[in-house]
């Protein structure tokens, strides 16, 4: 019998989110991003929901114990090299994973769950002072969308100038660099428009505007997408820009799920 030698391990990137059940969003949607992007994800669950195409039936979080024990358990044997945060319902479950992180060498993608695709809350009011003064700091880069915007900052934005604001407004609460996500502007007709900044650096990022409904995950993908490519060691704007890339053909393709909102189609570039 010939002994093959171990193959080098890819990237490696840990999502700390929630789980959906109907594998469009959440931790579903996270490791199909890394798998997709070829780096090897690993996952902490925070809370496990009852959701399909309609909506989140019902959510659970788990114990903050639990989470630590999961971290703990993934990053002191197998290590990472980027980190992404999704759904953290409670300012405990926030106080944790940002705790958590404060302890870890690696970038953080923090994409500030606040309200599922169906309109569901997923971040508890309570919860979000706690976001801004713990979590945000962590972030290399936040991934806000406009609703999220809203909810930190209190800023409502129709249009590119806004933008600039709410990022200038999310950066003040500490991330190195913002991700403003302009997918629901409707002043943007046909494109979706995304701005990266850091402050002094401004990018805008432009894709068509697919007549699509079928978008569930969008946001947890695009977050994962830019983890994956930070753990491949690119700088944060060629993460996010080949994200962008991912995530755009994967609205395109997505697909009726159920009788609802359908999801983004994860394995698009292998079909």
């Amino acid at each position: 019998m010939t002994r093959q030698a171990p193959h080098p391990h890819p990237p490696l990137c840990l999502t700390v989110a929630g789980s959906d059940s109907g594998g469009g969003a959440g931790i579903q949607a996270d490791l199909k991003t890394m798998l997709a992007l070829g780096v090897h994800g690993m996952s902490v669950v925070t809370a496990v929901t009852a959701q399909n195409s309609l909506g989140v039936r019902g959510a659970w979080e788990l114990p903050a114990q639990a989470v630590t024990a999961q971290y703990r358990a993934v990053v002191d044997d197998i290590g990472v090299q980027a980190v992404k945060t999704g759904m953290l319902s409670s300012a405990v479950l926030v106080e944790t994973v940002a705790g958590l992180l404060a302890g870890t060498a690696a970038p953080v993608v923090v994409d500030p769950v606040g309200v599922s695709k169906h309109g569901d809350a997923l971040l508890a009011a309570s919860a979000l002072d706690a976001v801004r003064r713990e979590l945000l700091p962590r972030a290399t880069v936040a991934t806000p969308n406009l609703d999220e915007v809203a909810q930190l900052t209190g800023l409502t934005v129709t249009d590119e100038d806004g933008m600039r604001r709410a990022a200038d407004a999310v950066l003040g609460h500490g991330p190195r660099w913002a991700l403003i996500k302009g997918g629901h502007l409707a002043a943007h007709g046909g494109e979706a428009v995304d701005l990266l900044t850091d402050g002094s650096e401004e990018l805008w990022l432009r894709a068509p505007r697919y007549d699509n409904r079928h978008t569930h995950g969008t946001g947890c993908t695009l977050a994962s997408a830019v983890a994956a490519g930070l753990a491949k060691g690119l700088a944060v704007p060629e993460a996010v820009t080949a994200a962008k890339e991912y995530v755009t053909g994967a609205i395109a393709a997505g697909f009726a799920l159920g009788a609802g909102i359908g999801p983004v189609d994860h394995a698009w570039q292998w079909r």
